[in-house]
């Protein structure tokens, strides 16, 4: 009779364990942004596509909340001559899309912070991309 109760408590304590070892080994770490694109032809409606990528499955991932943009020309020297961002609807899973004016030709640099769903930590990456003629 004692076995009989203890097997739905031992259930969820497997159920919980599970999600906790799903879930607890989810670093920041695990994640990386790539561009679809590192050449992007200059204008005032240039779009800038990003792939979010889990490392461990090497599968692009959804649903991430992108709170913290910036692009800027430091690779050229000039970090303080920025351009505006914004966010744009996604064509394809784990791309998150980006309206911005690439004034001028030359290497420019994106950062972005994003949350996911799935963990409690902050995703950053730093990409290099090329504006061109």
């Amino acid at each position: 009779m004692t076995a009989i109760r203890l097997m739905p408590r031992a259930g969820l304590a497997c159920l919980a364990l599970a999600l906790f070892f799903t879930n607890a080994y989810a670093a920041a770490t695990d994640y990386r942004f790539e561009l679809v694109e590192p050449e992007i032809a200059e204008g005032p409606e240039a779009i800038v596509a990003v792939r979010l990528i889990d490392e461990r499955t090497k599968v692009p991932v959804s649903g991430a909340i992108i709170f913290a943009t910036r692009l800027d020309m430091a690779p050229e020297g000039m970090e303080a001559m920025t351009t505006a961002v914004e966010a744009m609807p996604s064509k394809e899973p784990g791309v998150y899309r980006f309206r911005t004016d690439l004034g001028m030709e030359d290497g420019w640099r994106f950062k972005l912070a994003a949350k996911l769903q799935r963990g409690a930590e902050t995703v950053r990456g730093e990409l290099l991309l090329k504006a061109i003629p």
